[in-house]
């Protein structure tokens, strides 16, 4: 096992496309980090480095103590889990697993021994006699996690292992890749472009856009203090709502107003952000996630400068939830970042467009599955003040304890450790 430094990398194709910028992160041994974001991001590019199938322009990689820039992929020590499974159709799962310990000149019985044992971790014992026609989906991605681990090697990099699997099968694998990177407890990278993945199976999460490194942080702290408004909106699902919002000042309480509704900051979140005083009367982007909306009905008791009303556009019942669509009467937040955000999640940027014209926006709650709010109902929503966010709207930056400054960019990545 060894631990994987990208120390101030640089990749530079011969086009001139930067995909990968500068970029400093380090994998604990014996961790798992996620490198997520959307399509074209680098996460990909980055991994390859790793591997040896790219150049890298400047900076270095390490895999333990060495430096790897110009060592060949065969001798990095290394194991790669590709999309398409890359199995050899011809060869038995048994010869799957064993292709690379021959070529590596291992003793048969080794080779047995290493085999059956990584295939009863693998529940693919009863199948090594199979060709890989004979294997479901998820049945070849275990073989080729197998192929893997059987190496017994440094590190593991897995580049979107399951993005052929369907819905269920998914599920089903990202936890049992999650035991087996536990139990072996090899150094990992797992990229993804899917960030439920990202937040259910990373030790640590690192978020790239156009190949900056956004923020690097447990899941949780990505979730709960995001740095930036680009990584509030990709993580999350559904997606964080974003509104033009004004902070207003009432003696020593903060309120926060949009589309002619006043809700009062609860005290724990301004403590929280310090920083949000000196936006008092400023313009800024309020971030609400979905789950942070309630019916009112259901959540009795909230106060009035919690909770505000409106009309039902859409329910979607889910069974153990119900998410209700609704429209405030506030500009939508219109910026690169969020354009960019509404495509990589599969959103009609026109719609968006169409929203900051009409400067309505429209939000998602998350209601209980008890709420009988239906299309068209007057309903009064509930709102957890403690929960929201703040955005500069100018450099885009999470507001916590220093007013945002016009020459910090919004690509501002918080390194720290959790």
């Amino acid at each position: 096992m060894a631990e994987i430094v990208f120390d101030h990398v640089t990749k530079v194709f011969g086009d001139g496309t930067v995909a990968v910028d500068d970029l400093t992160l380090e994998v604990e041994d014996g961790s798992l980090m996620v490198l997520v974001g959307p399509s074209g991001c680098g996460k990909t590019t980055a991994l390859r480095m790793v591997a040896g199938l790219e150049r890298i322009t400047e900076g270095q990689v390490r895999i333990g103590d060495r430096v790897v820039n110009d060592v060949a992929p065969k001798d990095r020590d290394i194991a790669m889990v590709f999309q398409n499974y890359a199995l050899y159709p011809h060869l038995s799962v048994f010869e799957n697993m064993a292709f690379g310990l021959r070529l590596r000149h291992l003793k048969k019985p080794d080779i047995k021994d290493r085999v059956e044992r990584t295939a009863r971790t693998l529940a693919l014992y009863e199948l090594l006699t199979r060709k890989p026609g004979q294997l479901s989906g998820g049945q070849r991605q275990r073989v080729a996690m197998g192929r893997a681990i059987v190496r017994e090697p440094k590190a593991f990099l897995m580049d979107e292992p399951l993005s052929n699997l369907d819905a269920k099968l998914r599920v089903q694998m990202r936890s049992e890749i999650s035991r087996l990177q536990r139990d072996v407890g090899v150094t990992t990278i797992y990229v993804t472009h899917d960030q439920v993945e990202a937040m259910t199976m990373g030790d640590r999460v690192a978020v790239l856009k156009h190949g900056v490194l956004q923020q690097l942080d447990a899941p949780s702290s990505l979730y709960r203090r995001p740095a930036n408004l680009f990584v509030a909106g990709f993580i999350g699902s559904p997606a964080m709502n974003l509104v033009e919002a004004t902070v207003a000042r009432d003696g020593e309480r903060l309120f926060v107003e949009l589309g002619g509704n006043r809700l009062a900051v609860d005290g724990q979140a301004v403590q929280e952000r310090p920083a949000l005083h000196a936006y008092a009367g400023r313009r800024v982007i309020l971030g609400i996630r979905p789950e942070n909306l309630e019916d009112a009905e259901i959540g009795r008791g909230t106060p009035e400068d919690r909770r505000f009303a409106t009309t039902v556009d859409l329910r979607e019942d889910m069974g153990s939830e119900v998410l209700v669509h609704f429209t405030v009467a506030a500009p939508p937040v219109l910026t690169e970042d969020t354009k960019e955000l509404a495509a990589a999640l599969g959103e009609d940027v026109a719609e968006l467009e169409a929203g900051a014209r009409s400067r309505t926006t429209t939000l998602v709650a998350r209601f209980d599955a008890n709420t009988g709010a239906r299309e068209g109902d007057r309903v009064q929503v509930a709102v957890d003040t403690r929960r929201l966010h703040f955005f500069d709207p100018d450099t885009g930056q999470s507001i916590w304890d220093e007013p945002a400054r016009p020459d910090v960019a919004v690509t501002t990545a918080a390194t720290a450790r959790p």
